[in-house]
């Protein structure tokens, strides 16, 4: 069974730029772009919210969040891991596969059985599927179908904190310090202007150390421009 997401029509609607969307998913941009547009006769492997220009939903989010974690795990063939996604989608009738509560089981099993990804001989089918489950712990689902995607900040690693998130239902699917609308994107604009963190953790009635991280994640940002 797919799963559920009534909220589809907040999952779909464009809101990222390519740009934007390869910081959220930390992965280069040309990596996504080759993902989501393809290149000559090599077709894409998911569906853009648009194309022209390059514009994606959260739901192509996630599928880059997940990509990623194949991506860091083996480098991807892309024709051949298209051709295991249509396989997906012909099974759960998800337009997104990779979002499917499936996936880190027949999913997996489907990459190692068709040889798309991994050597199984050098252990590759736990590689990738330990890879995976980490990035998908990063995505927290709710009983409404609704999602949270608490991006990497310093590092790939089960140790990382989450205390950013990104929902599609809050400040436009913006990050935010998690459980609240604040903007990561306006705290870091402000230490920049040379104000204090504990002040502004103060200000906000918020820990310092999440005040902290909003400035690390945008950093981030700063460093890949």
């Amino acid at each position: 069974m797919a799963r559920a997401r009534p909220a589809d029509s907040i999952f779909e609607i464009g809101a990222y730029s390519g740009t934007m969307a390869a910081r959220y998913a930390r992965i280069p941009y040309q990596t996504l772009r080759y993902w989501m547009l393809g290149r000559g006769k090599v077709p894409p492997i998911a569906e853009p919210a648009e194309t022209s220009p390059l514009v994606l939903s959260f739901s192509n989010l996630l599928e880059c969040h997940v990509l990623n974690a194949l991506r860091t795990t083996y480098n991807l063939h892309l024709p051949r891991v298209r051709s295991v996604l249509d396989m997906l989608k012909k099974m759960t009738g998800d337009r997104h596969p990779l979002l499917n509560s499936k996936f880190s089981t027949d999913g997996i099993s489907l990459f190692v059985d068709r040889g798309a990804l991994v050597d199984v001989s050098k252990g590759g089918q736990y590689a990738i599927r330990d890879a995976v489950d980490l990035y998908l712990r990063r995505i927290e689902w709710h009983a409404d179908g609704m999602a949270k995607f608490y991006p990497f900040v310093a590092s790939a690693s089960a140790n990382e904190p989450k205390i950013i998130s990104i929902n599609p239902s809050v400040a436009s699917g913006k990050s935010v310090i998690d459980g609240t609308g604040i903007s990561t994107a306006i705290i870091a604009s402000r230490f920049w202007a040379r104000e204090d963190p504990a002040e502004l953790a103060r200000e906000y009635q918020r820990p310092e150390q999440e005040i902290l991280e909003a400035i690390r994640w945008e950093g981030e940002y700063r460093r890949a421009a």
